[in-house]
């Protein structure tokens, strides 16, 4: 897609955007600066062209791969939640995907580490922070289960598909503080939970119901 029809899509879809900000702001968004930078991240560059249309919508889409992109109210939740205690220096993203979450998260943290296990994905992704001139984001391709181990401690990490637990290796690798916004549970049931890492483990809030993809090993 030419960075025209982009302008074309993001000049038409300005009232657009502002709808989608109202609806988070009552579905209980309170963050401005979350707010703000989802206002300006051009959503409709992480859909398929077909789907453009439907970008600013609240609502979950499929980018390919068994994959979607979050609905704007989820990747703005758990954006808000991860840095409600302040700014952070470095945040672990677990699943790519289209890069959206990534996007949101670049603007409002100083680096992101992300994993992505399907490698097309990836280099979608990597086009477009390269359009969107992100230049803080460091991309992997690996299993995200794993996490990455040699960049750790991280300040935060956020997990984008459900493991049936929560992974303990991806608690180790949170600084003591530090904070991890991860879905939870079997498909047909899932949570959102808080865990805050502390010196001798961790501490988990569940917040609340949610329907993500299963978080899968290996690589693609």
């Amino acid at each position: 897609m030419s960075s025209s029809v982009h302008r074309g899509i993001g000049m038409t879809s300005q009232r657009t955007r502002e709808r989608l900000i109202q609806r988070l702001r009552e579905e209980g968004i309170r963050s401005q600066a979350v707010l703000d930078v989802v206002r300006n991240t051009p959503r409709h560059i992480f859909v398929d062209e077909a789907l453009a249309s439907r970008a600013y919508e609240d609502t979950a889409l499929p980018i390919g791969q068994g994959q979607t992109i979050s609905q704007p109210y989820i990747v703005a939740r758990m954006t808000e939640l991860l840095l409600e205690n302040g700014a952070m220096e470095t945040v672990l993203e677990i699943g790519t995907g289209s890069g959206y979450q990534t996007a949101i998260l670049s603007r409002l943290v100083r680096r992101v580490y992300s994993v992505e296990r399907i490698k097309l994905l990836q280099q979608l992704a990597r086009g477009r922070f390269q359009e969107l001139q992100l230049r803080n984001i460091r991309l992997h391709h690996r299993d995200g289960g794993m996490g990455l181990p040699e960049y750790a401690p991280f300040d935060g990490i956020l997990v984008t598909a459900a493991p049936e637990g929560i992974p303990r290796a991806l608690v180790d690798q949170l600084k003591v503080g530090g904070r991890m916004i991860l879905p939870i549970g079997q498909r047909s049931e899932q949570v959102l939970v808080r865990v805050t890492r502390t010196q001798g483990g961790y501490d988990k809030e569940i917040l609340e119901q949610v329907a993500f993809v299963p978080l899968l090993g290996g690589t693609l």
